[in-house]
């Protein structure tokens, strides 16, 4: 394995990130496809085997049980000073603005949870999950440096935002004498390359490194078109990301299949090696020991100017996709309750399986199970008159 240090920080970082979105209970969360802890224990064990010591999760994930998974594995495998724990909050709920929670606040409530998650003290990176439009940057920059001074936090990092809000987050942070970020974790892979229009270039000028997460496109540059796997089936959310410009991507999936027959190699050790050519360290998410082995054999595969070319030649550009298209200043302020049923997974919120932005689990019970009441007694609402709505329609079509 190799080693670099993380933007200005004195972080020394594997250059492969074990990304860890794919280890969780796979009943409680976004994705159907995770992994349950035994067979992320092994993963984990057997990134630590080949070198790697930089793990990269969300609080997100899995309702916290990524979070859960990697802690306990980390204490049992590894020492704590041996290895680097990036994690992540999410921005303010619209129920935390009503009720005048700050964004200081949040972040010191996001992070006790997900120490608690990690069994840890403190994290090597707190990232900064996505631009939170309904809370001050002040606010937000001010409860990172408090948590950072605390010794909570050693570094911060950001994910999924504009290069110019980068650069006005860290130009403020210098002004205030905050903490600034060293570290920026965007959509960037083979067969989206947007990230290199500003953000790449920022980056490179103030040292700012880039820990692209979906290197592999959801699996996409890893496999033959044609082939599949638990995660390609089940990942509607990656569908929504790429198969609109599948035909045109494929051009270049089959480039570097080419290229990996030519050069002995996985594909996956092509597209990682193109994006380590890029002085990026990529967090790679995996779901099998045989995943994270191919890897780590990527550090070692240098391609040559002509080989690169040759992968990129065919790109176009890409619209936005994901949490960058997503996540935007009227979206933000949407908080009606059929909105978020209905782009959020409700079900999820039903089984009380998700917090991932409606219920606040922090308030009191009687408070909670209120708001757990008034959804249930919305989605009957809804069944019942939608019900009587149908059978009308039958009666009609029936005479």
């Amino acid at each position: 394995m190799k080693y670099g240090k993380l933007g200005t920080s004195e972080l020394k970082v594997s250059r492969i990130c074990m990304g860890c979105m794919g280890f969780g209970d796979a009943g409680s969360g976004q994705h159907s496809w995770t992994v349950g802890e035994s067979i992320s224990r092994e993963i984990i064990k057997k990134g630590l085997a080949l070198g790697i010591n930089f793990f990269d999760t969300a609080i997100a994930y899995q309702n916290g049980t990524s979070e859960q998974y990697l802690g306990r594995a980390l204490r049992d495998f590894a020492k704590r000073d041996e290895v680097m724990i990036a994690t992540k909050f999410l921005p303010r709920t619209p129920e935390e603005i009503d009720r005048g929670i700050t964004g200081q606040q949040h972040i010191e409530k996001l992070l006790d949870r997900s120490l608690k998650n990690l069994g840890m003290d403190y994290v090597d990176l707190y990232i900064y999950h996505m631009w939170d439009y309904g809370t001050p940057l002040y606010d937000i920059m001010e409860g990172l440096h408090r948590v950072v001074k605390a010794g909570k936090v050693r570094y911060i990092g950001i994910s999924n935002c504009y290069a110019y809000q980068l650069a006005k987050a860290n130009a403020l942070a210098e002004k205030e004498g905050f903490t600034k970020f060293v570290s920026v974790q965007g959509h960037y892979n083979l067969i989206f390359r947007e990230e290199e229009r500003e953000m790449a270039k920022l980056c490179a000028e103030d040292q700012i490194a880039m820990t692209p997460y979906s290197p592999l496109a959801g699996g996409r540059l890893s496999k033959l078109p044609g082939e599949t796997s638990k995660r390609l089936q089940e990942d509607e959310y990656a569908r929504l990301k790429y198969d609109a410009a599948a035909e045109q991507d494929g051009v270049i999936i089959r480039r570097a299949a080419q290229l990996a027959e030519k050069r002995g190699v996985s594909m996956t050790e092509i597209a990682l090696a193109w994006l380590l050519a890029k002085g990026t360290f990529p967090v790679v998410g995996t779901t099998k020991q045989s995943h994270i082995e191919g890897a780590a054999k990527a550090v070692d595969l240098v391609l040559s100017g002509e080989e690169l070319a040759f992968l990129e030649k065919p790109y176009v550009p890409h619209p936005l996709v994901g949490v960058m298209a997503q996540n935007t200043p009227d979206t933000a302020k949407e908080k009606h309750v059929c909105y978020v049923f209905i782009k959020r997974e409700f079900p999820t919120y039903l089984l009380l399986k998700s917090e991932f932005v409606f219920l606040d689990y922090s308030e009191s019970k009687i408070l909670f199970y209120l708001d757990y009441l008034a959804l249930m007694g919305l989605c009957i609402f809804l069944a019942h008159y939608g019900g009587k709505l149908l059978s009308a329609v039958r009666r009609k079509r029936g005479r």
